[in-house]
């Protein structure tokens, strides 16, 4: 029955698949490859790129908090189509800056286009499109983070050794031109009504009602759950940020710490998918108490002496947890406030989501000048997680009571 399932819904699971791995070129991880020659060729210090990025973030969250809204009422084909075409300029603006304003705006249309509206438009279209698989379908979906992590930068790495920073930005854009654009035409051609999972419109939330955006804003129970989702991009994108720093106090060969990246893409894979099993029949908010928890462990173990070992062991329990997070994460929002109005609910989700990952960083490492190294932070962080299991093990339960009954995961 999941094999049929797969197989039946391959055409819809491949664009929710080709939107997030297309979301690579203006995630952390890629941009960063080439900060040595934006410092170099625009004379920026480590705290000024710093500066350049975390204004860049902030901004495209808070105009994702805004037009991610279109998901609610443009057809999402036509709405991936503009994001595409945006995103290719942004890539070209990149490529043609000139200087520390140019390429602020250039990080910034990257952001916005990339970690924001195309992970954005892929998750809502899960949302929309599956019910009773829907934390299958998002398992699927979001394969397209972690094979962007472990290819991306393999493939990026040598194009900019070879052909410059710049030129390398000239093939991204045409990347997403030749091969994204055509995909996305292709594949967002054909709309998608969850047969067999109970209906699009039917898929109500608590209190068996779509809940608007500022329903939502109003609800204690968005302002309880943000502090706990917002916690894995904020200390994942943190322990990736300062990975030189943290080979520098605790004397980690990098070459080494590097070896640790394939064992996290494939935890995140492997603990994706059982998720998705685990949330399609339980629910994503029985979940909840125990997402957390690997994090909260892992980075606590950061704080202990030892030796590189200490590393694989924090980015497995990051994995696990990310693993889970971005399954229920795409499962959470409208199984809690229904589909009608998901665009804009995710969307104002996601935009914190961004947001966290601009600040992280900043944080720490405003902490880290101050004397206080990220592995003495580690404690502080781990409290955070372990508190957040305390708090969604209360509020999980009335949680799963306010929701009506669940559609039977099938094949179709």
């Amino acid at each position: 029955m999941t094999l049929s399932f797969y197989g039946r819904n391959a055409w819809w699971l491949s664009t929710g698949f080709i939107l997030t791995l297309g979301s690579s070129f203006g995630q952390t991880y890629f941009i960063a490859l080439f900060a040595g020659g934006f410092r170099t060729d625009f004379g920026l210090s480590n705290g000024e790129w710093g500066g350049i990025y975390t204004i860049a973030t902030i901004g495209s969250a808070i105009l994702l908090a805004q037009v991610g809204r279109l998901a609610d009422t443009v057809p999402l084909g036509r709405l991936a189509v503009g994001i595409v075409l945006a995103y290719a300029l942004s890539a070209c603006l990149m490529m043609m800056a000139t200087g520390p304003v140019m390429l602020l705006v250039a990080v910034f249309g990257l952001r916005f286009c990339g970690q924001g509206m195309m992970s954005h438009i892929s998750m809502t279209a899960m949302a929309r499109w599956f019910r009773a698989n829907r934390a299958r379908a998002v398992a699927v979906a979001v394969l397209g983070f972690p094979v962007g992590e472990a290819l991306l930068p393999l493939l990026a790495v040598p194009v900019i050794e070879a052909f410059g920073w710049r030129v390398s930005w000239g093939f991204v854009s045409a990347a997403l031109l030749l091969v994204f654009l055509p995909l996305v035409l292709l594949l967002m051609s054909q709309g998608r009504t969850p047969q067999g999972e109970g209906g699009g419109e039917s898929a109500v939330g608590m209190g068996g009602r779509h809940w608007t955006r500022g329903e939502v804003l109003r609800s204690w129970t968005f302002w309880v759950l943000m502090p706990g989702v917002l916690a894995p991009p904020f200390i994942g994108t943190a322990i990736f940020f300062h990975q030189v720093h943290v080979s520098e106090v605790r004397d980690y060969p990098l070459a080494t710490m590097a070896l640790a990246f394939p064992v996290y893409a494939g935890c995140v894979v492997a603990t994706s998918f059982l998720a998705g099993f685990v949330v399609d029949r339980l629910g994503p908010t029985r979940i909840l108490p125990v997402i957390l928890l690997p994090l909260g462990v892992a980075i606590a173990v950061l704080s202990l002496p030892g030796g590189v070992s200490i590393w694989f062991l924090v980015l497995a329990g990051a994995a696990l947890t990310n693993g889970m997070m971005v399954t229920v994460g795409g499962t959470l929002w409208p199984t809690l406030y229904g589909t009608r109005w998901i665009g804009g609910v995710k969307a104002l989700a996601t935009s914190f989501l961004v947001l966290s990952t601009a600040i992280g960083p900043g944080v720490t490492g405003a902490l880290i000048d101050l004397g206080i190294t990220f592995p003495q932070q580690a404690l502080a962080l781990s409290a955070w997680c372990l508190g957040m299991c305390a708090v969604f093990a209360v509020v999980a339960p009335r949680l799963s009571r306010e929701l009506p009954a669940a559609p039977t995961p099938q094949a179709a």
